[in-house]
This record gives C-alpha cells, sequence and structure tokens, in this order.
C-alpha cells in the first residue's frame, strides 16, 4: 500500500473515533488479543475448516466401498440372436461387493482423524502467532508513541531554554554560534519526532490489520504488568506441549496407522459376487453365487517394500519432531537470557542511571548560572537525560517483546 494512502486511511479511521469519544476506551495489549480472536481471523480459521473436512473423511473412508452392477446378454446365438434358440442363452444381472483385507477400512477412518488432530494443532498454533503478532504490534506502537511524547517534551525544554536566555544573548553572553547549535538539536529532535511518527503509523496499520478500527483508540500510559517466566527448568515440559509438536505428534500417529494399513495388505482382500439369469423358452432361470479372494503370494516388491516405507516416514516425522523441539528449547533459552539481562539493565536504569542524568542537568544549569559551563553543554546535558529517558523506554519496550515471545513458546499463563 503507498505511504499516501495509507497515511489517509489512518486518519479517516483517527477521526471517526476522534468525533466519537466515548467509543474509544482505551486499548490494552489483552484487549487488542481479545479483539483479534473474536474477528475470527482466517490464518486461524482455515485450519478449522480443514480439519472438520478431515473429519468427514474419516467417516466416509471407514465405510464399505460402493458394490458393483452390471447387465450381461450371455451366450446369444450369432446366427440368429434369438432368445430362445439355445438352453444358455440368458440375460444376466450381476452385483459386486468387495471387501478390503483386514483392518483396512478402520484403520484409514483413523487415519484421517489423526489428520483432523494435527490440523487442529496447527490451528493452535496459528492462534498463538495471532496473538504473538498482535502482542508485538501493540509494544511497537506503545514504544513509538511513548518515545514521541518525550521527544516532544524535550523540544518544549530546549525551547523554553532558548527564550530563557535570550537576555543573555542581548548581553553578549550568548554567541550566535550557540543559537544556530540550538536551533540545529531542534531540527534533529523535529526529524526525530517525524520518524517516530511515521513507525506509530507503520505499527498502528499493523494492529489494523487484526483490529480494523479498532487499532485506533488511544493506548494506555504503562506497559501491561507481565507475570515473569516459567525458570529455565520448566522449559522442556512446556515446549513439549507446543501445539508444532502435538501436531508432529498427531502426524506420528497418522503414520503409525499407515504401518498397520500396510502390515492389513499381507491378509487377503474378497469379494461377494451374486446373479440373476433370466432365459426363454420357458426354460428356468439361473442364480450364480461366488466369493473371489485374493493371494498376497508375492509380497517382496509390494507389500514389504510399503510397510519398510510406512516405517521410514513415520521415523522421518519423528526425527522432524525430535528437530522441532530442540529449536524450540534453544528459541526459548535465548529468549529467556534476554529477558533476564533486559531486567538487570532496567533495573540498573531505575537505580541509577535516570537519577545520574537528572543531576547531571540539575548540575549542568547551576553551572551555566554561575558561568562556569557553556550554553552548549547545558543543551546536551538536556538531550542526555532525554535519551537516558528513551533508552530505558526501549529496554522496557524490549523486555515486554521477550516476555510475549516466551508465551508465544511457552503458552499464556492466564
Amino acid at each position: 500500500m503507498p505511504s499516501s494512502i495509507l497515511v489517509g486511511t489512518l486518519a479517516v479511521l483517527a477521526g471517526a473515533v476522534q468525533d466519537s469519544p466515548s467509543a474509544a476506551p482505551v486499548l490494552s495489549m489483552s484487549d487488542a488479543v481479545a479483539l483479534a480472536y473474536n474477528r475470527d481471523d482466517p490464518s486461524v480459521t482455515r485450519f478449522e475448516a480443514d480439519a472438520l473436512a478431515l473429519r468427514d473423511l474419516a467417516i466416509a473412508d471407514a465405510q464399505l466401498d460402493d458394490p458393483s452392477a452390471s447387465v450381461v446378454a450371455q451366450n446369444f446365438p450369432v446366427d440368429s440372436f434369438a432368445f430362445d434358440q439355445q438352453p444358455m442363452t440368458q440375460l444376466q444381472l450381476r452385483l459386486r461387493q468387495e471387501f478390503p483385507s483386514g483392518r483396512t477400512r478402520a484403520l484409514a477412518g483413523e487415519r484421517r482423524s489423526a489428520e483432523a488432530d494435527a490440523s487442529l494443532a496447527l490451528g493452535q498454533d496459528a492462534r498463538r502467532e495471532l496473538a504473538l503478532e498482535v502482542r508485538l504490534a501493540w509494544l511497537d506502537l506503545f514504544g513509538a508513541l511513548e518515545e514521541l511524547e518525550l521527544v516532544r517534551e524535550a523540544q518544549a525544554a530546549v525551547n523554553e531554554l532558548i527564550d530563557a536566555l535570550a537576555a543573555s544573548f542581548a548581553q553578549g553572553r550568548l554567541s550566535s554560534q550557540d543559537v544556530m547549535r540550538a536551533e540545529l538539536e531542534l531540527s534533529l529532535l523535529a526529524d526525530r519526532e517525524a520518524a517516530l511518527e511515521q513507525r506509530a503509523d507503520r505499527a498502528r496499520a499493523a494492529l489494523a490489520r487484526y483490529l480494523g478500527v479498532g487499532a485506533t483508540r488511544p493506548l494506555p500510559e504503562d506497559l501491561p504488568d507481565l507475570a515473569p517466566p516459567p525458570p529455565p527448568e520448566a522449559l522442556d515440559a512446556a515446549l513439549t506441549d507446543h501445539p508444532n509438536v502435538e501436531a508432529l505428534n498427531a502426524e506420528i500417529d497418522a503414520e503409525d496407522t499407515d504401518v498397520a494399513i500396510a502390515k492389513e495388505a499381507y491378509k487377503p482382500s474378497w469379494a461377494l459376487e451374486g446373479g440373476y439369469g433370466v432365459r426363454g423358452g420357458d426354460r428356468p432361470d439361473l442364480a450364480t453365487v461366488g466369493v473371489s479372494v485374493s493371494i498376497p503370494l508375492f509380497t517382496g516388491n509390494r507389500q514389504d517394500r510399503r510397510l519398510s516405507a510406512a516405517r521410514k516416514e513415520r521415523l522421518a516425522t519423528a526425527l522432524t519432531r525430535d528437530e522441532l523441539l530442540l529449536d524450540l528449547k534453544r528459541e526459548a533459552v535465548s529468549t529467556y537470557a534476554d529477558w533476564a539481562r533486559l531486567t538487570q539493565r532496567l533495573e540498573r536504569y531505575d537505580a541509577v542511571i535516570l537519577a545520574q542524568a537528572e543531576d547531571t542537568v540539575e548540575a549542568s544549569i547551576g553551572a551555566y548560572g554561575g558561568g562556569l559551563t557553556d550554553f552548549p553543554e547545558l543543551i546536551r546535558s538536556q538531550l542526555a537525560a532525554l535519551e537516558a529517558e528513551a533508552q530505558r523506554l526501549r529496554l522496557a519496550v524490549e523486555r515486554a517483546e521477550a516476555r510475549v515471545r516466551l508465551i508465544y513458546l511457552l503458552g499464556d499463563p492466564s
């Protein structure tokens, strides 16, 4: 979508919300996820539809094939084609019903049911992915809006400094170079503001993909209070319940059924036949009943190969599941480490760095008032304090992102 169209669309949506403020309550992260769930996103519902289709196929595959019927004109004399000339001439109706070997039909139905279970598990994974995408977009929007607010506060602070020191410029204490430096910093802040507005527009558009007009609602002032993740030693047990793992387990069940079906192929299949022949010339009609049975004698290149292939496919899927578990564990351990380190860094900012930044600003103001430092240094201290607050915000958002990724991997604690 071109950027002009995107901005225009968001502006229309935002205008609709502004016209009716009572219809725009604060959009919390949990509200955003609930709205996304209620919209029946096709990325989730397609798996549910597929599972329903497979349930129907499970019933159909467990049934007998339709019987076959045939009508045969048998033993007609070719010299006259008379119906009553020869004793064996007859019109015969035949019926035939085939029965697959062993439990093949029941096993075919069980296989479809296992495929349906796999599809439902994939649907649960799609639901988790949907929640993850919504949460990440929400956090991106929150971070952009909060940092935008910090930048605007910094712009106002720098403007106040310039206005308050106008007298110093008139008295010659503030040089034109100092004024130009301040104006440059304001221009850089204005560009940063524009970049954050662009980021916020993109994040809101990402939310609109899942929430529609709900994405235009205002966000709360604080990040949600997410519960800490489970300890690292609990990761393995949680990952075994991941929907993608459950989907592969269902596929393994389906392939176990394939192995059983391949074994059933060593048993004979059979068919029941019946016929009724009508004869002319006051001759009695004839009835025929028969049973046919397959004889699986030469199994080396058919049944044996199919059984071997079914076992190997089952092994391949089991190895794929083991590989997935290793990948999920690696991702979970790495994300947990990110969350723990970000928590430490946030504690350092809250305990030390933000206070140091504030003290530096106050010291710079005092030093400038006493003529011990210059105006650019005063501006730099203000911007350093802004950067400290912005970095603290980014760390908080990154930690929340790490936590919601762990929710995707380990499941939602709520």
